[in-house]
């Protein structure tokens, strides 16, 4: 099981050869972090969140940002150490072998792919309420959400699913100028949310804080977790920072910090002015989000509430009497949300032309198109089952699923950490854990406590995936693996070939 260790030297000496110029200070790095953090989950995951755990979900915010906190800081560890392409894959690889490695980029698959179906359906929300507010068509149910959700086909999502498939083959990427106009949007139409729903907010609305428990508070972290992924985009420019070991964890923690807070404004402004109470069965239980009982249950209230709305952030602001404002909001996601669902493709299929060149998937996968110079038969297969996801599941439940691939992997990560601090305490680390006896075991406890919050519908997906990938790795990835075979090459990166990143670009957002 632990056999099949890729030399960590081997995996270095690329880096070695092509040394970034170190030149981002933590003030930088914040901004890196900031603009990678905020994204899809708050404007996607608000409704989900008020109906698993109602105001409660302030608390929950919290907690998911302590544990990315701390996951966070092991990541940084790692990254300084191991500044290659592949993410957790690489460094699992490197410390813990093949197969726990194995693993883990098996679980990255659900960490990008179904990350990405789940921001193609939350932009599809965001989209039909555009076309309803701007050009009065109402598209109905059927042919806009999937069939968990009262629906039969989301073809929204499915098309734009497509879209960025296509234009990930033909080699189309975002400029830097244009991700930081993006960030810029995000951010804008989140700081004009605060100042319109804060003033109008009534404490009444916060009562009950939980009406469904800390269990339902739990249920909530578990899945806003999905809303700061993306700091490990400050971990990855670990290579490129001057004085890491002071700069790392302010960039880190600040970014995080300032996500939380911002998240907490948002959320306040949701419960505040509009209420976010979740809707109960006959038995007094909470409805499961992006379930057919909700779907009936929202189509039998006499006015309709921020847990039914798959626009939430547009739908408040509609509701206090900005319209046009509520516009603008939707616009704003609108614009900013595909950029995210072709950062998190390109994310998936270089992780996946990573396993590919090291065997583990078949080498066909990382075949090159002649003209475009991208793997385009792994973007194609990528695409295809990111389109089918988002046309047929519900944004919460593919959140779920992609979170518990993070998790798991964040946990295997600072496991990792700790680890290669006893099996090779004397190498070089640009940035060490700070306490990593307490934070690295924090971390690990942290994933653990939100992935076994997750509803047993996630889990029981996680388990049948993770079975399916042991099976192909007994029957093929064992088999064929260079490692196994004896060939530990190093990989020269092709120079018309992007670099593989676990994350987006600086400004793109992950979650």
């Amino acid at each position: 099981m632990f056999g099949r260790v890729k030399p960590l030297d081997a995996i270095l000496a690329t880096a070695e050869k092509k040394a970034l110029h170190r030149s981002l200070g933590a003030f930088q790095l914040t901004l890196l972090g900031v603009g990678a953090i905020i994204g899809t989950g708050i404007f996607v995951l608000t409704a989900e969140a008020a109906q698993k755990a109602g105001p409660g979900m302030l608390l929950s915010f919290v907690i998911a940002g302590l544990v990315c906190a701390v996951a966070a800081l092991c990541y940084s560890e790692m990254a300084s150490m191991v500044p290659v392409s592949g993410s957790a894959y690489t460094y699992s690889y490197a410390v813990m072998g093949e197969l726990l490695a194995w693993m883990v980029g098996w679980a990255l698959v659900l960490e990008y792919a179904v990350a990405a179906g789940a921001v193609a359906v939350g932009w599809s929300g965001y989209f039909v309420g555009l076309l309803r507010e701007f050009l009065g068509w109402d598209l109905g149910l059927t042919l806009t959400r999937g069939p968990i959700d009262g629906g039969v086909f989301n073809v929204p999502a499915f098309v734009i699913s497509l879209f960025v498939t296509w234009l990930l083959v033909i080699g189309t990427r975002e400029s830097a100028f244009v991700n930081a106009i993006l960030v810029a949007v995000k951010i804008a139409a989140l700081t004009l949310f605060c100042f319109l729903a804060l003033p109008v907010m009534n404490s009444a609305n916060f009562e009950p804080f939980a009406p469904l428990g800390f269990a339902g508070i739990s249920a909530a972290a578990a899945s806003i977790f999905f809303a700061y992924v993306g700091f490990d985009a400050v971990s990855t420019a670990a290579e490129e920072t001057k004085n890491p070991q002071r700069n790392m964890p302010i960039g880190l923690i600040g970014s995080l910090a300032i996500c939380t807070v911002f998240y907490l404004l948002v959320a306040s402004g949701v419960i505040g002015s509009v209420g976010a109470q979740p809707l109960l069965d006959a038995s007094g239980q909470g409805i499961s989000p992006g379930s057919p009982e909700l779907a009936k249950a929202c189509a039998a209230q006499a006015t309709e509430v921020v847990v039914c709305s798959k626009e939430a952030l547009a739908w408040t602001l509609r509701s206090i009497g900005w319209q046009q404002v509520g516009n603008l909001v939707g616009l704003a996601a609108g614009l900013a949300l595909p950029s995210v669902v072709l950062m998190m493709m390109y994310g998936q299929t270089r992780i996946f032309f990573v396993m590919s060149r090291d065997g583990l998937l078949p080498e066909a996968l990382s075949r090159i198109h002649p003209k475009y110079h991208t793997p385009h038969v792994v973007t194609i297969i990528t695409g295809i089952f990111v389109a089918f996801f988002s046309a047929l599941f519900p944004v919460g439940a593919l959140a779920d699923i992609s979170n518990s691939g993070t998790l798991f992997a964040f946990a295997m990560v600072a496991i990792a950490v700790m680890v290669l601090r006893r099996t090779d305490p004397n190498r070089a680390r640009p940035f060490r854990t700070p306490a990593v006896n307490i934070v690295a075991p924090l971390a690990v406890i942290g994933c653990l406590y939100l992935f076994f919050s997750l509803s047993i519908y996630t889990l029981s997906l996680f388990a049948g995936w993770a079975v399916f990938g042991l099976v192909i790795y007994a029957f093929y990835s064992r088999n064929h693996s260079h490692v196994g075979r004896g060939l530990v090459e190093v990989h020269e990166e092709d120079p018309d070939i992007p670099p593989q990143p676990v994350a987006p670009m600086p400004g793109a957002s992950l979650d």
